[in-house]
């Protein structure tokens, strides 16, 4: 995943204007998918939008499961170290 990929997806799908380092954000989202074996698009929804991720078990009763905490949080320490 690219920084210009998640740029693109953040305009025009979710008609926003980016507020964070996107190729940060992109890498952080390629290591973690690396890392959980699963596709990064569907991270990348989970941080962005909070869409479950059923076969990562992120949602219980639309809460966050400690594993649903556990990766988002993961994601945004993997994103504050790329961005330094």
């Amino acid at each position: 995943m690219t920084g210009e990929q998640v740029e693109k997806y953040i305009r025009e799908d979710l008609e926003c204007e980016p507020q964070h380092n996107c190729e940060a954000l992109a890498n952080a989202i390629t290591e973690m998918s690396q890392q959980l074996v699963h596709d990064e698009c569907e991270l990348m929804w989970l941080l962005l939008e909070n869409r479950p991720i059923n076969s990562l078990m992120t949602h219980s009763y639309v809460f966050h499961t400690a594993n649903g905490r556990e990766i988002i949080d993961t994601l945004k320490q993997k994103y504050y170290e790329y961005e330094n």
